[in-house]
């Protein structure tokens, strides 16, 4: 293994961006536990249902994972004490070229192309510039491999912009505009505000987990601040709370406060939002998982010792079946029931792991107490906010979904970094070192492919009455990709910010 990476972080982040990529091309007649929970399949967005699918894990698990990469990212700036500038200078570059990414990706969808997508004519200029945009990306974001010639990386670089370039100034869409900052992909975005804050929290906490837990202390509050102004608003106001004597202790003096301006800060909507901030409570758990994993590799070079396959194994089951009886046990509501299981298996995983003298054992001890630490916390919250949510997030979702990573990290953890079975899970590895590609690739290079030579309108139309057919040929749309983005990963081409 190599000393410096721990490959369960790969594969956590390789998981996330591969069901990310398969939750978008799913058929919309598959049932509701296959789309977010709020978001039923021809129903449109209903705030009001309770509840988590596993299409609501994939973005936390990705936010998770880029905090637990902070360590190592910034770890070589870190140690050479360079000046807070200097590093914070290297954090904004990346966040600039991310912001960079999160607007042009959106800008080459082929279905933000042209109006019918589905169509002939027309359409196949939109799939063709959508391959370009692919093609443009590769060029603006490829670090280049070191064996190949210097001149390379100059050339693709100006290539790339210059393409970009072009295609923001000629390219127009259906509404007759042409580039616009607002036509962005709000995931892409959000991730770039993680990456500039996260980091900087980071870089002010980085030897200090007690002060990290304070700044999510402080979102947490003004996140229930604003809450209760949002509760009196919508009910009318102090004049309407007067009507409700019963709760109107709850609300006795409320008012649009500094807080709330603060909360609802944005200078441009499309770039930067203070309430986005509140990821960082899965950010920032991660972070603290990040320093973990860091520490351990760094101990275990000095102490490697024999692992307990048996216990590993029972562990790893532990890990499987607490995710399983989250997603099971509140989409169905059994709430109660579930807390107790979920409590249960944090105890005895617990019991499990409590003797700690190796580094192993320490890092195993260390994922267990914090992933339950924060599954207590989302089943304690629950409750709040009318049962947890993705949309609008809940505190419980931000908490319960770091848990849930916590110890997705840890089945990973113990198969490929201490159990040695690495080559198992090589394809969820390469394509979580080379997520960019992994992101881009099935709507601008992977789906125009298969609709110019013609297979993905009869594929479409021969599964349109057999939903798991068509769930069947997602899952072979996106293996398709990731066998290609294992491809460029071992080619060492990666797209990096």
């Amino acid at each position: 293994m190599d000393s410096q990476r721990a490959y369960s972080l790969d594969a956590l982040r390789g998981t996330a961006i591969l069901l990310m990529v398969l939750s978008g091309i799913l058929p919309y007649s598959l049932p509701h536990w296959m789309f977010h929970a709020q978001v039923p399949p021809g129903q449109g967005f209903n705030p009001l249902l309770p509840g988590i699918t596993w299409v609501d894990l994939v973005f936390p698990f990705f936010l998770f994972v880029m905090g637990a990469a902070f360590p190592f990212a910034l770890e070589r700036r870190l140690d050479a004490k360079k000046p807070f500038w200097a590093s914070s200078g290297h954090i904004l570059e990346r966040t600039v070229l991310l912001v960079f990414f999160a607007i042009f990706v959106q800008h080459i969808r082929p279905y933000n192309l042209t109006e019918n997508i589905w169509g002939s004519g027309p359409a196949y200029s939109a799939w063709l510039l959508g391959i370009v945009g692919f093609l443009i990306l590769f060029a603006v974001f490829l670090r280049v491999p070191k064996k190949w010639p210097k001149w390379i990386n100059p050339v693709l670089k100006i290539a790339g912009w210059l393409g970009a370039l072009a295609f923001v100034l000629f390219v127009k869409y259906p509404d007759g505009s042409g580039f616009k900052p607002e036509r962005m992909d709000i995931i892409i975005m959000l991730l770039a505000n993680m990456m500039f804050f996260g980091s900087i929290i980071y870089i002010l906490t980085r030897k200090n987990h007690i002060a990290r837990l304070a700044v999510m202390a402080v979102f947490i509050g003004m996140r229930l601040v604003h809450m209760q102004w949002d509760i009196a608003a919508a009910i009318g106001g102090q004049e309407a709370v007067r009507n409700i004597p019963y709760v109107m202790h709850l609300f006795n003096g409320v008012q649009y406060t500094w807080i709330d301006k603060i909360w609802n800060f944005t200078p441009l909507s499309w770039l930067y939002n203070f309430s986005w901030l509140k990821y960082l409570l899965i950010v920032i758990p991660g972070t603290i998982a990040g320093d973990q994993i860091k520490t351990w590799l760094k101990n275990r070079r000095e102490h490697e010792t024999k692992p307990d396959s048996g216990k590993l194994l029972v562990l790893s089951i532990y890990a499987l079946v607490m995710v399983i009886t989250a997603l099971i046990g509140l989409y169905t509501r059994a709430v109660f029931t579930t807390t107790l299981v979920m409590m249960l298996l944090c105890f005895i995983a617990w019991l499990q792991v409590r003797k700690s003298s190796s580094p192993d054992d320490k890092l195993l001890k260390n994922l267990v107490m914090w992933g339950s630490l924060w599954i207590v916390l989302g089943l304690i919250f629950e409750p709040f906010g009318g049962g947890i949510k993705k949309d609008n997030s809940t505190l419980s979702y931000y908490f319960l979904t770091s848990g849930l990573a916590y110890y997705m990290l840890l089945f990973f953890a113990i198969w490929i970094d201490l159990l040695k079975k690495k080559s198992i899970f090589n394809l969820l590895i390469r394509n979580g070192q080379n997520p960019m590609i992994a992101y881009v690739g099935m709507m601008n290079l992977i789906v125009p492919i298969l609709y110019i030579t013609h297979l993905f309108p009869w594929l479409k139309d021969i599964t349109a009455p057999y939903p798991w057919v068509g769930f069947m040929i997602a899952c072979a749309q996106t293996l398709i990709l990731a066998l290609i983005v294992a491809i460029f990963t071992r080619k060492k081409l990666f797209w990096r910010t």
